[in-house]
């Protein structure tokens, strides 16, 4: 009787593990599939500002970039990093703007 009891056992034993092993799996199977929605999300943002500054650039190709202006903010104001304002030929922010604008600074 022992040795029936013993062999119930065993076999539950072995069965609890197959579950984590297969919680395991789906664990990993849904932190790949997140991970591959995220990148989607990433691209689509990415493809996205890409267009848009596209368009904003083509749209802007009569002015000077310095005096762009959409909706009340000015170009030269949104950029706050001293490579990123380069790229438009800004000059570097003195410091006390950069801690200023550390507080305000939007998401991207």
């Amino acid at each position: 009787m022992a040795t029936a009891l013993q062999k119930i056992e065993s076999s539950i034993e072995a069965q609890k593990k197959k579950l984590a092993q297969l919680q395991a799996k789906r664990q990993a199977i849904e932190a790949r599939d997140k991970a591959a929605e995220q990148k989607e999300k990433r691209a689509i943002d990415t493809r996205r500002k890409i267009l848009l500054g596209s368009f904003v650039l083509s749209r802007a190709s009569m002015i000077s970039l310095s005096t762009l202006n959409i909706g009340g903010a000015a170009l030269s104001d949104y950029l706050t990093r001293d490579d990123d304002r380069a790229l438009f030929g800004f000059e570097p922010l003195p410091e006390s703007a950069k801690a200023e604008s550390k507080t305000d600074a939007p998401l991207t």
